[in-house]
């Protein structure tokens, strides 16, 4: 859906300027060392001059950098199986699949083949960008009354499980643009669960926030092999999820979506209580979109459309406020921060009034973000104080995101998820855990109670619970400069949004803009900041209406990378959040 259209040109010109900084990681130049410090040297011998001298050649120009390919992700082991993909002549593609099924290996809390995503994928051959949606989708035979209670009881915990949609994303994917072997992409995750890997403190901590559930459960066990949780850096092995990925290599999607490993995930989920039946896992589909694009100034931005919010609450952002609006009030000012929280406030607002699943519902998106709109919003904000706003009952959590750009310029920007920590917190004999993605719906009654339209995020059968997660890639003259996304749940989208203006528009670069401090404005009210924040600011804040609060612990984690093109060369920066401790690698 290009947005583009939708503005004139005086809207465009007055939309959010853009500044790219975009440096090399590890790849400053280096001075050179100085010379020795002597006696001074006689000065040389005077040359005469003579009339067929000719003038000095000029000393060669320095080729222009280049870097080959990069790649960052949440963690070390799956950023290194992406590099080795690369290396081995795989496409960017290739080196997503391989990211996406190792960071399932080595943070199930956050994502694997038992959940879904989105990939927002461009192609440099063909000058195109294109969204694979594998979103977890809704048993037709689902109950809205389920989905009253939350959290769901201990023994319904299935009746939150949507159809995983990983799989065929990656085949998908594979199908369309990869290089190597299907099995070849797949074999170094489950190299990972095979041989192990150390245990994250990312990781480590999940555990221990679920310990009594991790405990309690059987096939779990490889996390407390001595009854007792495996302790950061100790090596993991996932036996069952290195056979059943090693299936899904040879036999490609219809391994997981038929046969044992399908009765599998239906037997899991029944269990806790799901209307899962076989036929919805057989009918599973991939669905292509269209990305949400705008240009001005030169850039042009592409991001995710519904049913993810995300590339909303980016646009609306962008369109709200100008270049010289954001530069006046300062980079991480008080008046900066409570702006952008008055900001994402209204975009959370539109999420769950107007976002849904596009095949049961009406929406242009077009008109969420039109400079109009944003205008008269912009219009309503009080710098000097903060407006009350609606409690919004949206949970959200967890995902995993990561970047890629291959030596031929395709890039890839992905995001997949099995929503809260360990999903539903159900383990299949496979060895990887199911989602709970159907706890984003929200009833109609439950809307009711909090004075809200129903009908954009109910549980329908089928269908496809709204997301906050943003792949986004930014372009400058077609060649992409920027890709970027986030993990956290609803902390994705403010997250995605504050890194992309911090890069775009204060010139921070990636790296950064990534470690720097961030806030949230939740659904339910407040504004959460980062310990970090200077106690000045948090006072300021306060003063403008804000209840402010530093205490809540944020392990969103925003991935992203920069190229410049400058000299004829093309320099990547890669970089990942250190609130996960993931990493970020260039070639």
């Amino acid at each position: 859906m290009n947005l583009s259209r939708a503005f004139s040109p005086l809207a465009v010109t007055a939309a959010l300027g853009l500044l790219l900084a975009a440096f090399p990681v590890g790849c400053g130049s280096t001075p050179a060392p100085e010379a020795e410090v002597g006696p001074p040297a006689a000065p040389p011998a005077p040359v005469a001059p003579t009339a067929s001298a000719a003038p000095p050649e000029p000393a060669p120009a320095p080729p222009p950098a280049h870097h080959r390919f990069a790649a960052a992700t949440e963690n070390a082991s799956a950023t290194r199986v992406v590099m080795d993909v690369l290396e081995k002549g795989g496409s960017a593609v290739d080196g997503a699949i391989a990211g996406l099924l190792a960071i399932g290996v080595t943070q199930p809390v956050s994502s694997g083949i038992g959940g879904g995503g989105f990939a927002l994928v461009w192609d440099a051959k063909a000058r195109k960008s294109t969204i694979l949606d594998f979103r977890e989708t809704a048993p037709a035979g689902l109950n809205p009354a389920d989905y009253v209670t939350r959290p769901a009881p201990e023994k319904k915990r299935g009746v939150m499980v949507g159809v995983p949609g990983e799989v065929a994303g990656i085949a998908e994917m594979h199908a369309r643009w990869g290089k190597l072997a299907f099995a070849d992409v797949v074999r170094g995750a489950a190299d990972l669960a095979d041989s192990g890997f150390p245990l994250s403190a990312h990781l480590s901590r999940a555990l221990k926030w679920s310990e009594k559930w991790v405990l309690a459960t059987p096939r779990y066990s490889l996390f407390h092999p001595a009854g007792a949780l495996a302790n950061p850096g100790d090596q993991i092995k996932n036996p069952a999820l290195a056979a059943t990925l090693r299936r899904i290599g040879a036999e490609g999607k219809a391994a997981f979506y038929q046969g044992k490993i399908a009765a599998d995930v239906l037997a899991t989920a029944r269990a806790g209580g799901s209307r899962m039946v076989a036929a919805d896992i057989d009918a599973y589909k991939v669905i292509e979109r269209e990305p949400l694009s705008t240009t001005w100034e030169g850039y042009q931005v592409q991001t995710m459309p519904p049913p993810s919010s995300g590339g909303i609450m980016l646009l609306e952002a962008m369109h709200m406020h100008s270049k010289a609006d954001l530069t006046a009030l300062g980079y991480g000012s008080g008046a900066y921060l409570h702006l952008m929280a008055e900001t994402m406030r209204g975009a959370i607002a539109d999420r769950v009034h107007y976002v849904g699943d596009p095949a049961f519902m009406t929406m242009d998106p077009a008109k969420l973000v039109a400079p109009a709109r944003m205008k008269a919003r912009r219009a309503r904000i009080k710098m000097e104080e903060t407006m009350p706003i609606e409690a919004i009952p949206v949970t959200e959590a967890g995902t995993s995101h990561l970047v890629v750009i291959d030596g031929e310029g395709n890039v890839v920007s992905t995001t997949s998820t099995v929503n809260n920590m360990f999903g539903a917190q159900l383990v299949t004999e496979g060895g990887f855990v199911l989602n709970d993605e159907l706890n984003d719906f929200i009833p109609e009654r439950v809307a009711k109670r909090f004075g809200l339209k129903a009908g954009a995020s109910a549980p329908r059968g089928k269908a496809r619970p709204v997301s906050s997660m943003t792949p986004t890639l930014v372009f400058r003259d077609g060649q992409p400069v920027l890709a970027i996304g986030g993990s956290g749940g609803m902390r994705i989208a403010t997250g995605v949004t504050q890194v992309t203006l911090a890069n775009l528009v204060f010139g921070r670069p990636i790296d950064q803009a990534i470690a720097d401090g961030r806030m949230e404005a939740p659904p339910m009210g407040g504004l959460w900041l980062d310990p970090s924040t200077s106690p000045d600011v948090v006072l300021d804040l306060q003063k403008r209406g804000e209840t402010v609060d530093t205490t809540k612990p944020n392990f969103s984690a925003i991935q992203g990378l920069t190229v410049d093109y400058a000299g004829g060369g093309r320099v990547i920066r890669a970089a990942a959040d250190p609130r996960k401790g993931g990493t970020g690698e260039v070639k």
